[in-house]
């Protein structure tokens, strides 16, 4: 945990290294840690030596834990604004939409702020968590439950303690309230959401709860659940605003390993001497993760339209959270010689220059595969079959409802040359689960 750290605050001039780390879990193991606010102190206290050093650790701090990166001369405030968590942040709100246009951007900021600075020393007021749960009802239906804003500012300044529940009694009763759920919630003490004092879920204040989706950072939860039984989504429904957290979370299953067969000297040499000065050269293998991707989406018809801002949101989730390499390319319907690194498909890029990429790339096609006969012509099939053999660890990603595939020649076609499967998050992770195969 935090292995991090040192090197990302050494690149904001901070005194940061190992003992940094260590003192920071051991502040954690002795409860001074309970939200991320409390940890922007703590760490504030081992750090800070000098006060020219505060506006450095505010931007390593956000960089670090909230990925906001605050460029030179820029305030807090737009940086916050600009960066994607802040804008994840406001769709987890579940906001009314009548509620939300009423709502000033100053007003979410504020919320924000207070949210990620909120400490240990703000909260007033603990509540009983097994009153919480004993006044339950685990077969509450869900019915667009909302909390009003004063609600959601009340709650920042409460926490419930359910640390002496007792935890399989939580799982059990997560597990009832998981069937009655039919979508994000944000705020209450019930539904597995955001915020709140509800035991189970992410970004509330629920000391002893199990933590359900999201990056934690208050370290109050007993147990982290990831399992795709509690996701209160629909894991076969087309990936949207309400399952794309479920389709990342397929798409972090993705493994690259490569492995390079190395000479290694020290056994060598040790083996070499053991056995009266006869070295025979002893090799290993050197592991290096690595994951590289290629995105190639068609966004050249009415029928792809809504689906292109939801895959550019998925894998910018996936680029922000995962080191490593992607590159999107656009077509349309199918692809002949060339793919497009704009939307607007206005800058060509030639397919013996996409081919040129190592190929322990994965690459993703996006695409309804259904288009004129005559579009499919052979210098396309040529050049995906070209893409597909220099790719092996690819796969088609169809937005159409499965049952209508066999209905159309030219997803029969491309069928036959890549694994084809729903855009779901199973149909993600069915495709994944494959791609590891290889």
């Amino acid at each position: 945990m935090f292995e991090t750290l040192p090197e990302r605050f050494r690149a904001h001039g901070l005194p940061a290294d190992i003992k940094t780390v260590l003192l920071l879990r051991k502040s954690m193991e002795k409860g001074l840690i309970n939200t991320m606010g409390d940890i922007y102190l703590v760490l504030k206290g081992i750090i800070i030596k000098d006060p020219k050093m505060m506006g450095p650790y505010t931007k390593a701090y956000y960089d670090y834990f909230l990925n906001i990166s605050i460029g030179r001369g820029e305030s807090l405030e737009d940086a916050i604004l600009r960066s994607e968590t802040f804008k994840e942040w406001v769709k987890d709100q579940d906001f009314d939409p009548e509620k939300e246009a009423s709502i000033s951007q100053q007003e979410l900021l504020d919320t924000f702020i207070a949210q990620i600075h909120l400490t240990s020393y703000d909260i007033k007021q603990i509540i009983n968590g097994k009153e919480i749960f004993d006044q339950d009802n685990p077969e509450m239906e869900d019915r667009d439950f909302d909390v009003s804003d004063d609600a959601r500012q009340r709650m920042l300044d409460r926490m419930a303690d359910y640390s002496e529940m007792d935890l399989e009694e939580l799982m059990e009763r997560m597990r009832k309230i998981a069937e009655q759920q039919r979508g994000k919630h944000s705020g209450g003490s019930h539904w597995i959401g955001t915020g709140g004092i509800s035991p189970y879920g992410f970004g509330g204040a629920a000391l002893g709860g199990i933590r359900f989706g999201g990056s934690g950072g208050g370290k109050m939860a007993r147990k982290v659940v990831n399992s795709h039984n509690f996701f209160p989504v629909d894991r076969d429904s087309i990936i949207n605003d309400n399952n794309v957290d479920a389709a990342l979370a397929s798409l972090k299953g993705i493994i690259e390993e490569t492995a390079e067969t190395k000479l290694d000297i020290p056994v060598t040499i040790n083996q070499g001497l053991k056995q009266g000065g006869i070295f025979l050269p002893m090799m290993k293998d050197v592991t290096d993760h690595k994951l590289q991707v290629i995105l190639l989406i068609d966004n050249g018809g009415y029928s792809m339209d809504p689906y292109v801002r939801r895959v550019q949101d998925l894998f910018k989730k996936m680029k922000t959270r995962f080191a490593h390499d992607m590159e999107t390319y656009y077509f349309h319907n199918t692809i002949y010689d060339k793919v497009f690194t704009d939307m607007q498909r206005r800058k060509p890029v030639s397919i013996d220059k996409l081919l040129s990429h190592d190929p322990s790339y994965r690459v993703f096609i996006i695409g309804d595969a259904a288009m004129a006969p005559y579009e499919l012509h052979e210098l396309s099939i040529i050049n995906l079959g070209r893409i597909q053999e220099k790719f092996q660890k690819s796969a088609w990603l169809n937005p159409e409802p499965e049952r209508y595939w066999n209905h159309t020649y030219t997803t029969q076609i491309i069928k036959q040359i890549y694994n084809m499967y729903p855009l779901t998050p199973r149909g993600i992770e069915e495709a994944v689960v494959e791609m590891n195969k290889k």
